[in-house]
């Protein structure tokens, strides 16, 4: 298939850009690979060590003739999405064992749920979870003793972190079992119907909570197309699920085979057989840009514009701003799921979801086919979708057509031709806004500033009746270096209250917005963020900011910045509580917005 020439252009940028650290890293994999299954290099007291538990399993696990898999776990039952994974091991090990294999769990990971820490002190170490993450998971495969692994996590951080950690690990293969969305619930609108209508006082508290707990309510990721059903999509459009895996709900049948297929594929691909693919090989330029296609494609989250190319350099690619500027200009936008529409996940999956999509993006040359993946060569298998015949697992052409023009539409006939994700540059930094829930008259405004520090403040200042004209909000010292970038989430329902009382709002920030961001222009990531001398630090009340996200510009007008200076607020009680002490050396340390604000990579 022919690859567009935007497509092609991003894609040649990219590989030119990281040919020094990506050819580095294919050496390194390379030498891994020619040293030979790793437990063979093992004395025979450390492989004792390694088996001392495995039972029956210990005879196989010496001999080396058989592979073995590491899994590398999420679960917690805080999170629901992560819950359905307490039952992963036993079938990952049953399913080897079947197969004359062994598994065993090499570690766990953290995973925090922002649903629970939106808007508390706790938010503050959510981004940089990814970065431990990710140093969890090089502990857990250090021992050295697996043959490929096997990864269960959904949600926002998790994946990213787990991603890094694979690519690291280039030298064996990674496949990514995902558990799966909940059921639908309460629909997504009506739940942020509830929720402005509480920010405005006009229901109480216990009314809430009855939204709430029937929008959240059993096992599975949160329905609407967040950061975690964004992860989801990306690891099929990237290759590391099995096709049609993402979005199917947890403890079912199908869900069940889907995870044995992929501990049966992840054992049939290591260098011990004849189909070797180490996920260096399947996480190189072309995965990267088919990743970026699917979020633009999808109206996905802003969280991956700082996840990308975190992830990328792991496997030695380097990712940039621009490339998602050109990708999203090049990718129309397909799919309309909440925040977006007022479809949730499992409408979309069963509107003709992703293999739909990818059928369309493939015929329309927005894809690169030729890619490795861990299905095999070629994304055209991901066109396919999963079903049960009898109990066996068999693949079967995709929706030839969307099952709801609603939800879902044909890249020739979409619902806007460009992505749903912008770069903005000006005087006030670079940054990131999401376009596709917000309203076209809406995406520009140009109105005076108003200044916070923290977004109680501003809750504060919606409380005090303050915001009675036009206004950008602007809530600075939010960056990785001043409090660890939290999301900003919680001040939808506000910002979404006076954008119906027909004012022009927007937010400007350095900090992040969650994955459910909507209808309210934010932009997002500022770079360079305030607490390293950004543009922000000296901007100040009253001052002329205008945000256009139709041309990709945010700046403040009239104003001379460079003769202010900048604001120098306390932030010593960013590190206190909360667990946040733990942390000081992360904030110290990480690196900008624009590239991901990683430590690790």
């Amino acid at each position: 298939m022919t690859v567009a020439a935007a497509i092609a252009d991003v894609t040649a940028r990219i590989v030119a850009r990281s040919r020094p650290s990506r050819s580095a890293y294919l050496d390194r994999l390379q030498r891994a690979a020619e040293a030979g299954p790793a437990r063979a290099h093992l004395s025979c007291g450390n492989q004792a060590h390694a088996y001392a538990a495995m039972g029956d399993d210990k005879d196989r696990l010496a001999e080396h003739r058989t592979p073995n898999l590491g899994i590398v776990t999420a679960y917690n039952d805080m999170l629901s999405a992560h819950q359905p994974f307490e039952r992963f091991p036993e079938l990952i090990r049953a399913a080897a064992r079947k197969s004359g294999a062994t598994a065993q769990v090499a570690g766990g990971v953290p995973a925090m749920c922002d649903g629970v820490t939106q808007g508390q002190p706790g938010m503050e170490l959510s981004l940089f979870s990814r970065d431990v993450i990710a140093l969890a998971s090089g502990v857990a495969l250090s021992h050295n003793c697996y043959d490929a692994a096997v990864y269960l996590g959904v949600c926002d951080k998790i994946v990213p972190g787990l991603v890094i950690a694979a690519g690291t690990f280039g030298h064996i293969p990674a496949v990514f079992l995902p558990a799966g969305p909940m059921t639908s619930g309460l629909p997504n609108d009506e739940k942020a119907e509830v929720r402005k209508r509480f920010a405005q006082g006009e229901i109480g508290r216990d009314e809430l909570m009855v939204a709430e707990m029937a929008s959240y309510h059993g096992p599975g990721t949160c329905t609407f197309y967040g950061t975690a059903n964004t992860n989801q999509m990306l690891m099929e459009f990237m290759g590391l699920h099995l096709p049609g895996a993402s979005f199917v709900n947890p403890n079912t049948p199908l869900r069940d085979a889907l995870t044995v297929a992929g501990v049966e594929r992840a054992l049939a691909i290591t260098a011990l057989g004849n189909d070797y693919r180490p996920a260096g090989r399947v996480l190189d330029e072309r995965a990267f840009v088919n990743g970026i296609v699917g979020l633009m494609a999808t109206g996905g989250s802003t969280n991956l514009v700082l996840h990308l190319p975190a992830m990328a350099r792991a496997a030695g690619v380097i990712l940039e701003l621009e490339d998602f500027a050109a990708i999203s200009a090049a990718v129309p936008l397909m799919a309309r799921v909440y925040p977006n529409g007022l479809a949730d996940v499992n409408h979309f999956h069963a509107a003709g979801g992703l293999g739909f999509m990818i059928g369309e993006l493939l015929a329309a040359g927005l894809l690169h086919e030729d890619v490795v993946t861990v299905a095999g060569d070629g994304l055209a298998r991901y066109a396919e979708e999963p079903t049960l015949d009898g109990t066996a697992l068999v693949w079967r052409p995709g929706a030839g057509h969307s099952h709801n023009e609603k939800i879902l539409r044909p890249a020739t006939d979409p619902f806007q031709t460009t992505g749903g994700l912008a770069h903005l540059t000006g005087n006030l930094g670079s940054g990131v806004i999401k376009t596709s829930a917000v309203k076209p008259e809406h995406r520009v405004i140009e109105a005076p500033a108003r200044i916070f520090e923290d977004q109680e403040a501003v809750k504060q200042a919606w409380r005090d009746d303050a915001f009675t004209e036009d206004t950008v909000v602007v809530v600075r010292f939010q960056g990785p270096k001043a409090n660890g970038m939290p999301e900003l989430h919680s001040l939808t329902p506000t910002l979404s209250v006076l954008l119906d009382r027909g004012l022009k709002v927007a937010l400007v920030t350095d900090g992040r917005m969650s994955g459910a961001s909507g209808k309210v222009p934010a932009a997002i990531h500022i770079s360079p963020e305030a607490a390293d001398g950004g543009p922000l630090a000296r901007l100040r009340d009253g001052d002329i900011v205008r945000l256009d996200a139709e041309a990709g510009r945010l700046d403040v007008l009239r104003v001379d910045l460079a003769a202010r200076a900048p604001a120098t607020p306390d932030l010593s009680a960013n590190g206190i509580g909360i667990g946040r002490e733990l942390f000081a050396a992360f904030r110290a340390h990480a690196g900008p917005a624009s590239s991901g604000a990683a430590l690790v990579v």
